[in-house]
């Protein structure tokens, strides 16, 4: 199963918003959009020649931002989309100065994860401005006028499925640390924004009495995860942002000897944190965002640049926002997902 093209046209199950339209539609899962014959075309756009996508994506220090680049390279060669790549940085001054060069080669659509959405919004707006449309992956930039298109998985829904399996599993009675991911970004402030407003229903139940960002990094997750223990002596549960991140945190409650204390929950759908969730024990959840959006992205990148649309939506135009759900996995079901893990 290929699911850069399941989620590309899977957006039927997921609220959107059109550019050419302010309805709401609803999708069916269809087949990949290159292979659409129906698809409706809008006068001008590529023709004779391969689509030219730009991509720029931080730079891969954990398994999620690796399978966003990989899913990327992989669905442009099976679309026959030219793919010219930049080398991934977790330096947002430097990000800008690639997307500057992508720029000046001139691609028909330009593809970006920013490392930080505001930093690269002024970028991003430039190329818009000069007629480059933009598929914004993940991370938002600060403003609307910086995107045509923007992907990426359900981070508050992520936080609130968080909030609703802890609240559940303690009763709406105990003590939660939270490691949130890198401070300042979209992503981290939605999740713990759901997750916050997802514990509202215990009424003060359930405290968070400790949070931390800890960069997405492994390393960082074992070290304030290691704080915390040191900081809290009854931790109930620990909400995390990511598996990877979970790894380290997984790692500092072992060398404690807490582990039949507490649990953890992490995000993404790593393979790891699937194959511990499968275990039973210290790893009870995680909640799907898996990196096949970046392939999505290329396929939505080269539908615009040939000015098509979905075949399954009235309008002729590729959505402006598509928001893919968050699936909660445990133990009950992660037989059936395990082989979506990166």
């Amino acid at each position: 199963m290929r699911l850069p093209r399941i989620l590309v046209l899977g957006v039927a199950l997921a609220a959107v918003t059109l550019t050419a339209c302010t309805n709401e539609a609803q999708q069916q899962p269809q087949q990949p959009a290159a292979q659409q014959s129906s698809q409706a075309q809008q006068p001008g756009g590529v023709s004779g020649r391969a689509v030219k996508v730009a991509f720029s994506a931080p730079g891969a220090d954990h398994g999620w931002l690796k399978a966003i680049t990989d899913n990327a390279r992989k669905e442009a060669e099976e679309l026959g989309v030219d793919l010219v790549l930049s080398e991934g940085t977790n330096d947002s001054a430097g990000q800008v100065s690639q997307v500057e060069s992508l720029i000046s080669q001139k691609p028909d659509v330009l593809v970006i994860l920013p490392n930080e959405g505001g930093p690269l919004t002024p970028i991003a707006q430039k190329a818009m401005q000069a007629g480059i449309p933009v598929v914004n992956i993940d991370r938002e930039f600060s403003s609307p006028t910086a995107y045509r298109t923007w992907i990426g998985g359900d981070n508050y829904g992520i936080g609130k499925a968080a909030a609703d399996f802890i609240t559940n599993e303690l009763k709406c009675q105990g003590n939660v640390v939270e490691i949130q991911g890198v401070a300042g970004i979209s992503v981290t402030e939605l999740r713990s924004k759901g997750f916050t407003d997802g514990i509202k229903r215990c009424n003060g139940g359930i405290k968070i009495v400790a949070s931390q960002p800890a960069d997405f990094l492994p390393d960082k997750g074992l070290q304030v995860m290691e704080t915390m223990l040191q900081g809290q002596k009854k931790i109930d549960a620990v909400y995390t942002h990511d598996d990877d991140m979970a790894m380290g945190a997984v790692q500092a409650i072992k060398a404690a000897n807490r582990e039949d204390e507490m649990f953890i929950t992490g995000a993404g759908g790593s393979k790891d944190a699937m194959n511990l969730i499968a275990q039973g024990g210290l790893y009870r959840a995680t909640f799907l965002y898996n990196p096949s959006m970046s392939g999505s992205a290329v396929s939505l990148a080269k539908l615009i640049a040939e000015h098509k649309g979905l075949s399954e939506l009235v309008e002729p135009e590729v959505p402006s926002r598509i928001e893919l759900p968050a699936t909660t996995v445990t133990k009950e079901n992660v037989a059936a997902v395990q082989n979506l893990g990166y």
